[in-house]
C-alpha cells in the first residue's frame, strides 16, 4: 500500500432526490382535480329582504339601562317593553349590550325579565376591551 491520498470520489447518490420528485408528483396528481373541480350554484336573484331591526338594551356602570339610547328608569319599565317584542309576530333582535364595569347582578336581572316575558330573539354581545 501506498502512503498516497486518494482523491475522494464525487459520486451524487440519486436515490433521495428520487424519493423527493416521487412525492412531489404523487401530492400534484391529487392536487389538481381537486383545484380544477367546478361547483355550479343557481343562487336566487333579485331584491333580498331587508335586515331585521334590532333593539340595542345597554348597561352601564351604576346599573343605568338604557333603550336604543333612552334611558329606562328601573326593571319595572322593561316588562312591557318586553312583552311588546315578545308579541310581535316577527320580533326584532334584542341585543344586550353590558358596559365592561357593569354589575352582573343587573346584567342577569334584565336577562331573567327578559325571559319571564319569553323573548326570543336575544343576543349578549361581548364586552368591548
Amino acid at each position: 500500500m501506498s502512503d498516497t491520498p486518494q482523491p475522494a470520489e464525487s459520486a451524487l447518490n440519486a436515490t433521495p432526490l428520487i424519493d423527493v420528485l416521487l412525492v412531489l408528483l404523487t401530492m400534484l396528481i391529487f392536487t389538481v382535480p381537486i383545484a380544477t373541480h367546478v361547483v355550479k350554484l343557481e343562487l336566487p336573484g333579485g331584491v333580498g329582504k331587508p335586515p331585521p331591526t334590532a333593539v340595542r338594551l345597554e348597561i352601564f356602570y351604576p346599573g343605568e339601562i338604557y333603550w336604543n339610547g333612552q334611558h329606562v328608569e328601573s326593571l319595572a319599565d322593561l316588562a312591557p317593553r318586553f312583552a311588546a317584542i315578545a308579541s310581535q309576530t316577527s320580533p326584532p333582535l334584542l341585543q344586550v349590550v353590558p358596559d365592561r364595569m357593569a354589575p352582573y347582578e343587573r346584567v342577569a336581572q334584565v336577562l331573567a325579565a327578559a325571559q319571564r316575558a319569553r323573548v326570543t330573539k336575544l343576543a349578549v354581545s361581548p364586552v368591548p376591551d
